[in-house]
């Protein structure tokens, strides 16, 4: 006989290994140690595995856990995103515009793109960030309706899936004030110095290692992220130099944060707008004909 899944148990896995402890999560959810504990038990037993280990006090998550953990927070999100597609679509009869995204490309983009979608037509926009291979299932199945990133999939079928380049900006690095010497003798002064750089995700990590290896420039890399504003905090906390395109940090500069230490000759970040070629959309329509950011 097949087990089928509680979801009251999945929310209490997922709030126990948020927090690293059934303490704390019994607390939030209002509910006793003794039962959550029981419930946590019942759940593995549910799963056939150990999804956390004990570490003294703490509950460290397995292998098996982490795995679980992550379709868990994507199965609430989705559910999250169920409630307001209904209320917007049932209740308020507007036009949802689903635009999925890649972590690593800028809220300003989004927040963009979003103005211009609501320009076309009065839509409710649903933003929603997701991994590149995730981001490229939800597109082909028409969970949503574009996908900003900052590359091109290997193997994207073009008779399928269309794109436009919405932005191609120069890339340069960035730091916070009190490395602002750097900038004398570049880029050979940021040889073996601490750097920020974006995950292998991300088209830009190639380029930005492609310069490196021209420049004989030695990264030391002490992060790395897709999260951009991550990156931001990271390089204005004095940990290390970060390349960014001047859109997605000027902000920062402006407020005195950050600095321009040198430009990556060669070296842009572009964003595109991935669609599928069938879709017949009025908004995906004016936005391939108008959007640029």
């Amino acid at each position: 006989m097949r087990n089928w899944m509680n979801y009251h148990h999945l929310l209490y896995f997922k709030t126990i290994a948020e927090h690293g402890s059934v303490s704390r999560a019994a607390s939030l959810l209002r509910l006793g140690q003794p039962t959550l504990s029981a419930q946590l038990k019942q759940f593995e037993d549910t799963m056939g595995v150990q999804l956390f280990h004990r570490d003294g006090k703490r509950l460290v998550l397995s292998e098996q856990g982490k795995v679980a953990l992550e379709y868990a927070k994507d199965i609430f999100s989705k559910g999250g995103e169920l409630y307001q597609v209904l209320q917007s679509s049932a209740v308020t009869k507007k036009t949802v515009f689903r635009v999925g995204s890649i972590d690593g490309i800028a809220k300003q983009i989004l927040l963009s793109l979003t103005q211009q979608a609501r320009s076309f037509e009065n839509c409710c926009v649903i933003v929603t960030e997701s991994k590149p291979d995730d981001l490229m299932r939800e597109l082909e199945s028409g969970k949503i309706d574009i996908a900003v990133t900052n590359f091109i999939p290997e193997g994207l079928d073009r008779k399928l899936i269309a794109h436009k380049t919405l932005s191609k900006k120069p890339v340069s690095m960035y730091a916070a004030p009190s490395l602002k010497h750097l900038r004398d003798n570049f880029p050979k002064s940021i040889s073996g110095k601490p750097i920020i750089l974006p995950t292998y995700d991300s088209k830009l990590r190639y380029d930005v290692e492609h310069w490196g290896k021209i420049k004989r420039v030695m990264f030391d890399v002490i992060a790395e992220s897709q999260d951009i504003g991550l990156k931001k905090f990271m390089a204005i906390d004095g940990m290390g130099i970060i390349p960014a395109a001047s859109h997605t940090v000027m902000r920062q500069i402006l407020d005195g944060q950050l600095v321009e230490i040198g430009r990556l000759e060669g070296v842009t970040e572009q964003v595109m707008m991935l669609y599928r070629s069938a879709a017949k959309n009025k908004i995906l329509e004016q936005l391939i004909k108008e959007a640029e950011l």
